[in-house]
C-alpha cells in the first residue's frame, strides 16, 4: 500500500506552483563587472562615502572583493542619520548602466537598511584620508578596512592560490607539515618552547606533556624530506615560528614559508630552476589577476618597482658562487659595516650589494662554506676551502628570499653530525634537495612595501601580540 508521502510526491510533481522572484544577492566586485542591466538585486558593504544633494542621494559602498566601489544613487528621502561612513548597510534595487565614463555600472537604490551604524568621530580611519601604514598598524582589528590593506590582501590571497597551483600543476604533493615539533630544524636555537598552562605553574622536573620537549616550528623541512622518501615530490606552505629578538623591517615572529622537496636530483641547478620558475610563475598570475590592487602599490607604495619586476621577470637570474660573491664585495668601493671575509655569512648590507652590482636581478649565490650552513646540507668534498651545495636567492630591495641545498643522503657523512637524521638514509635513501621561500618578504619584494609587517594580516614579533 502506498503511503501519504508517496501522494504529496506525485502531487509535486502534477502541480507547478508559481514561485516569486528571487532576489539575487551580488558581490561589489560582480555588480562591477556585469554586463547588463539587473532587476532586484541585493548588495551588501560598508560605506566608503556619502554625498547628499538636493534631488539625490549618492553612496559609495564596498565588500572587500574589490579595490574599486560601486556608487548607489538613491532618493533623498532614503537618507537617515546612521547612514554614515563606516556604517555597514544592505541595498535593494535595480542594477543599472552608469552614465559616468569611470564606472560600468550602478546601484539604483529601492531601500537601504543600516545593518550596523558607524561612531565616525571615534572611528580611527577617516574618509579620504590616506593614512601612512605605520598609523593603521595600530588598529589590527580595522585596519583591513583601510584601502592599502584591503589590497595587500586580496594580493596575498591570489599569490596563496598561485603558489598551490604552480606545485600541483607540476606534480608535486601537498603536505601538511606539524606545527608542533620535537627537533629544530635550523639548530639556530630561536626556538619558541610550548608548554600547557599547568606544566607553566608546576616545578621543572614534573612530565612534560608530550614527554619531550616540544617547540613551534621552525621548518618543514625534516618532515618533507620523510614524505619526498615516498612520494618524490612534495611541498607545503604554512606557518612557521622564530623566537629572534628583533624588531627590524625584516623580522618576524611568525610568517609563512613555502618549502619544496625533490628527489631523484643531484644538482643545484635543478633547485635554482624551480626557484626561479615559481617565482615568476605566481608573479606574472597575481599581475593579471589584481591589477588594480598591483597598481595601487606600485602608484603610491613604490612608483619604481612595477619597471624593476618587469626586469626581473623578462631575465634570467644571475649565478655566481660565494667566493665570487665575497672577491666582489672586497673589491667594492662601498665602505660596509661588517667587513666581508671569506668564511663568514653575508650580511643584508652585502646581499643589496651583489644584487645592485649584478644589474638589478635576482642573484642566486651558490656553493656556501661547510661551517655557515646546517648539518643536512651536502658537502662538495672540494679540498681546503670546504664547501656545500646551498643556495640562497637575493632580490634588490630584501637581500635573501629563498634558501635551499641539496641534502646530504650518504650515510657516512652524517654519521658524526647527528645520530637522529640517519634512519633516512638506511633505507632507500636517494640524492634530494630542496628549498623554502619567506611569503612575507616575496610579498614585501613584487609590492615593494619597506616594512614585513604592513604585508601580514596580523603581525607578530618582539613585545607586540595584538589582537
Amino acid at each position: 500500500m502506498l503511503g501519504p508521502r508517496w501522494g504529496w510526491q506525485a502531487l509535486r510533481r502534477c502541480v507547478s506552483l508559481p514561485r516569486a522572484q528571487r532576489q539575487v544577492r551580488l558581490r561589489v566586485r560582480e555588480a562591477l563587472g556585469a554586463r547588463e542591466p539587473a532587476g532586484e538585486v541585493k548588495v551588501q558593504g560598508w560605506v566608503r562615502s556619502v554625498r547628499s544633494q538636493k534631488e539625490v542621494l549618492f553612496l559609495h559602498i564596498n565588500d572587500g572583493s574589490s579595490l574599486e566601489n560601486l556608487q548607489v544613487v538613491a532618493d533623498p528621502s532614503l537618507e537617515n542619520r546612521d547612514l554614515t561612513f563606516g556604517s555597514a548597510v544592505e541595498v535593494q534595487g535595480k542594477l543599472v548602466k552608469s552614465p559616468h565614463r569611470m564606472q560600468n555600472m550602478e546601484l539604483k537604490a529601492e531601500t537601504i537598511r543600516v545593518v550596523g551604524p558607524c561612531d565616525t568621530w571615534s572611528f580611527p580611519l577617516k574618509t579620504k584620508e590616506r593614512h601612512p601604514l605605520e598609523y593603521v598598524r595600530q588598529f589590527p582589528h580595522l585596519r583591513c578596512r583601510n584601502n592599502t590593506l584591503g589590497s595587500l590582501l586580496r594580493i596575498r590571497s591570489e599569490a596563496t592560490a598561485a603558489i598551490h597551483s604552480f606545485f600541483q600543476d607540476n606534480g608535486y604533493m601537498h603536505i601538511h607539515t606539524p606545527i608542533i615539533t620535537s627537533n629544530d630544524c635550523e639548530g639556530a636555537g630561536e626556538l619558541f618552547q610550548i608548554e600547557t598552562s599547568n606544566e607553566a605553574r608546576e616545578p621543572a622536573e614534573k612530565t612534560h606533556f608530550f614527554s619531550v620537549p616540544a617547540f613551534l616550528t621552525v621548518s618543514g623541512q625534516l618532515h618533507l624530506e620523510v614524505m619526498a622518501g615516498a612520494f618524490t615530490h612534495v611541498f607545503t606552505f604554512g606557518p612557521t615560528f622564530r623566537a629572534e629578538n628583533s624588531q627590524s623591517r625584516r623580522h618576524l615572529a611568525e610568517f609563512y614559508m613555502v618549502e619544496a622537496e625533490l628527489s631523484f636530483t643531484e644538482s643545484l641547478e635543478d633547485i635554482m630552476q624551480v626557484m626561479e620558475d615559481l617565482f615568476k610563475t605566481v608573479t606574472s598570475t597575481v599581475f593579471s589577476k589584481c591589477p588594480r590592487d598591483v597598481e595601487l602599490f606600485h602608484k603610491y607604495i613604490a612608483p619604481a618597482q612595477k619597471d624593476r619586476l618587469e626586469k626581473t621577470l623578462k631575465n634570467k637570474f644571475v649565478i655566481i658562487s660565494y667566493n665570487e660573491a665575497v672577491e666582489t664585495l672586497k673589491q667594492a668601493s662601498q665602505t660596509f659595516t661588517f667587513k666581508p671575509e671569506w668564511g663568514c655569512d653575508l650580511q643584508t648590507e652585502h646581499e643589496k650589494y651583489l644584487v645592485k652590482h649584478c644589474g638589478e636581478v635576482p642573484v642566486f649565490v651558490i656553493n656556501y662554506p661547510y661551517d655557515l650552513k646546517p648539518f643536512y646540507m651536502r658537502d662538495n668534498e672540494d679540498g681546503p676551502q670546504h664547501t656545500v651545495a646551498a643556495v640562497d636567492l637575493l632580490v634588490p630591495g630584501i637581500g635573501e628570499l629563498c634558501g635551499g641545498s641539496l641534502r646530504e643522503e650518504r650515510l657516512p657523512f652524517l654519521k658524526s653530525r647527528l645520530q637522529r637524521y640517519l634512519d633516512l638514509r638506511k633505507f632507500g635513501s636517494v640524492p634530494h634537495g630542496g628549498f623554502g621561500m619567506g611569503f612575507e618578504r616575496y610579498l614585501q619584494y613584487i609590492l615593494g612595501v619597506e616594512n614585513i609587517k604592513d604585508v601580514i594580516p596580523f603581525p607578530r614579533f618582539s613585545h607586540s601580540c595584538l589582537l
